[in-house]
Formats: C-alpha cells, structure tokens, sequence
C-alpha cells in the first residue's frame, strides 16, 4: 500500500503552507490514539517549531495522552528520553532540509521511529477515519522536563574515555549550523578538554550561515577555518543534529562512509578485545548505499554486515532485532544501539576524538589506513508521482543490458568496477544517484550515467 503522507522517517512538508497547525494536531491526535500513553516531544530550531509544536501538543492531549515537553533539543536527545522513560514520542525537525521545511517524526517506546503498519494506521485514521478525542475530564496533562539535555550529555560522556581525550589537548572547530545541537555539542566537546572554537553555534532558525545539510558546499566558512587555525579536525552538524562530518586537519572534507568505517573499525576491534563481556554480538547494520569498505573492515576484524533499505530507523530496528553492534548511513548518521536506537551527532564526535586520541595519528593519517573507494554523489529534481514509473523503466533496461540488480531500495547496479545506486527521495521531490569504483573518473561517470537514466524517464 503506498503511504500518503510519511516518507523515509516521519512527514515532512513546507511549514505553514502544508504543514499547517490544523495538519499537524489532527495528526499527532491520530498517533496519540494508538500511543495512548506518555508521549515526549522536542524539536529543532526552525521558526516554525514553536507553533507546529504548540498544535501537537494540543492534538495528543486531546487524544488522551499525557504530554512532556522536553523543548528544544537534539533527535538523539529525544529518542534517548522516550527509550529511557515514556511510551512514545514526536521530534519537531525537517533535520537538513531548508529553512521553509519543518516536519514530524514520530517514535515508538524505543525510541525507534514508527513501522510501516503504524504508518499505515495512522494515515487511515487521519483521512478516513477521526482520532480519539477524550472527554473533557480525561484530556492529557502537559509536563516539562527541562533536564533531559543534561542526562543525555552525561551519558555521552560515559561512552567515551574522557581523560585519554583531555590529555590529546585536541583543538576543534566546531559548526552546529545555528541547529539544536548549539545546546549540546559545545559542552560536550568542552567537557572533553578540547580547544574550541565555534561558528555558527548561536540557534537562529533562519540558518543565516550556513544551510542546515553539511555537505561540504555549505561547509567552506568550516574547511578555512580549520586549515587557517591549525585545527586538529573540524566538526559539522546538520540541524536536528543526528549527523557528524568530519574535517580533517588540512581541511579535507570526510565522506561520510569514512567516519562510519573509522568508527566500524574502532567498535569492532573493542569488541574482540572485551570477546565475551559485551553483550552486542559483532553484526554491522547500513544501507544498500554505503560503502563496499564496510564490508571489507567487518572482515578484516570479525564482523557480519546486514544492508537494509535507506533510513536510519530501518538500521535501527534491524540493530535492534539483531542485537546489533553498531551501526549507520554513509551520510555521516552513525548508530550506538546501546545508547540510542538512531543516529547520533554527539556520540559520533566523541567517539571520533576518542580514536583520534587512542590512536595518537592525525585524522588525515587514520582515513588513510581505510580501504580506498571512490564515489560520487548526485541529485536531481523529480515530481513525486513520476517517481514508480522511472524506477520501474530504468529496472527494464539495466537488467536487459545483463547487469547484476539490488532492489532492495531503488535500483542499485552491480558493474565490474563497481556500482551505483538510484533512488527515489523520500523526503523531497528528488532523486538521488551514489556511485563507487576503484577510480574518480569511473565514479563520475557512473553517477553521470545514472543521472541519464533519470532524465531519460523523466518525460
């Protein structure tokens, strides 16, 4: 069944033009209906977060649930306090998306966000359907719990050796990209003994620095700062702050898929070492559109690597059933199951420091001894409903053409060289095109050919 709202994670839409307060309450009363129970929720920076806010908090007491208002704050944040102590929950965030874009992520008890059914049954009640609305003696109570921010940057801390990274004497830029994570990122890297230096670390839900997706276009004021300064690496955040990119010391910007092999690499090796005291087993959750080197790390040090479709709730609850050990996208979205059951910027950063202390190299030097792939990423614009047609034709042809085909998620080519990987965005009218090879040139190539396929359907 094709879902009318929800796209990768939650539903996202332009705020206060489709996303209006009206939209959003009959929809958080629909989910309050099946929640029926202590429903946290928090949110980004975004102009719009207060009254989109306001109108779902509004929607779930009068569907009966009691509501706690954690305020502005990380996803991660979020996903850690309904994990930790509520029946459900709603993030207020478009995460990288522009400015006029404000969305609705819903999670269940884990913090995870909701499956295909509760979607499902969620949308049926909104449109077809009227949500619970309780009597006026059994509406919902709101709360707040200002202190949750706390809990969460204690508890990152206690993931990492603090001491071994206060004696590094690491110096850091930081770019939180005027994002929710403003109010937690500086202090954590503070608490870590880091030499700090911050751009763009006052939320301003304008965005006036930078746009929210930490793509290395929108991270140049970052890349010069780090190379001007002697900065030791450079760190990014995208606006609800559930991802990190890296800079390296001589302002090189870091692919996402090699913080998550890093990071990979790190985890499992710990693993092996503690054997039998860790209660993960060494399984590696991502996506069909993540690097070949992930495979190749989880090789070399006794891991299992499970591809899912694209979105971080799906790797989440693949961890989840499989009691996994870690996991991620190649966008710079890593996951520490045992922490939060999605991706987390926080943690990702510390753990990054934590190895760039244990290790004693430069980041520079530690990417260096990954395995080497090259990729490319591209993009292009597509209505939404021409999405199904082109995938379906552009199937039709590869496979006539006697390439191997995943279609786990899009279409993803298996050439000799390497592969690439087309697919539909589920958060804007987009389609995406990652390639990888054993050289830029090919890479490009095959990105450019993928992006032909599209706009050869397009019409």
């Amino acid at each position: 069944m094709i879902k009318r709202l929800f796209g990768t994670f939650g539903v996202r839409r332009t705020a206060n033009d489709v996303l209006t307060p009206e939209f959003a309450s009959r929809l958080a009363a629909s989910y309050g209906s099946l929640i029926k129970g202590k429903v946290a929720i928090g949110g980004d920076t975004r102009t719009t977060t207060p009254m989109i806010k306001h109108a779902i908090i509004a929607g779930l007491m009068s569907s009966g649930c009691d509501v706690i208002d954690l305020g502005i704050l990380p996803t991660p944040a979020v996903q850690y306090a309904v994990r930790n102590y509520y029946d459900g929950g709603i993030i207020v965030t478009a995460s990288h998306n522009p400015p006029k874009y404000n969305g609705i992520k819903f999670v269940d008890k884990y913090g995870i966000g909701l499956g295909d059914a509760d979607e499902l049954a969620i949308e049926k009640m909104y449109f077809d359907g009227e949500p619970v609305r309780a009597s006026w003696e059994s509406i919902g109570n709101l709360f707040k719990n200002d202190k949750i921010i706390e809990e969460y940057i204690e508890e990152v801390l206690k993931r990492v050796d603090v001491e071994k990274i206060k004696k590094a004497k690491l110096k850091v830029v930081l770019d939180c990209g005027s994002g929710a994570g403003c109010f937690t990122a500086p202090i954590i890297l503070r608490k870590l003994g880091c030499e700090l230096i911050t751009l763009n670390s006052q939320a301003d839900g304008f965005f006036p620095g930078r746009d929210p997706e930490p793509i290395e276009a929108n991270l140049k004021d970052l890349i010069s700062a780090v190379k001007n300064l002697g900065a030791d690496l450079g760190i990014a955040h995208d606006g609800d702050a559930d991802r990190t990119i890296c800079i390296d010391e001589k302002g090189n910007f870091v692919l996402g898929d090699k913080s998550f092999s890093l990071v990979e690499k790190r985890m499992l090796k710990e693993k092996n070492e503690e054997g039998l005291h860790k209660k993960a087993n060494n399984i590696i959750v991502t996506t069909v559109a993540t690097s070949t080197a992930i495979y190749d790390i989880a090789d070399e040090n006794n891991g299992e690597v499970i591809a899912t479709a694209v979105g971080d709730l799906l790797v989440a609850r693949k961890l989840m059933e499989e009691n996994g050990l870690f996991g991620g996208e190649e966008n710079g979205g890593l996951i520490f199951p045992d922490f939060v059951y999605g991706r987390d910027a926080a943690l990702s950063a510390a753990k990054i420091l934590e190895i760039i202390a244990t290790e004693n190299k430069k980041l520079s030097e530690l990417v260096e001894e990954l395995p080497v792939y090259y990729s490319e990423k591209m993009k292009c614009q597509c209505d939404d409903d021409k999405k199904q047609k082109i995938m379906n034709n552009i199937a039709e042809e590869v496979s006539k053409l006697g390439y191997d085909l995943d279609t786990t998620d899009g279409v993803k080519i298996f050439k000799k060289d390497g592969w690439v990987i087309i697919r539909p965005s589920g958060t804007e009218p987009i389609f995406r095109c990652f390639s990888e090879s054993n050289s830029q040139k090919n890479a490009t190539e095959m990105a450019n050919w993928g992006i032909s396929l599209i706009e050869k359907y397009k019409n």
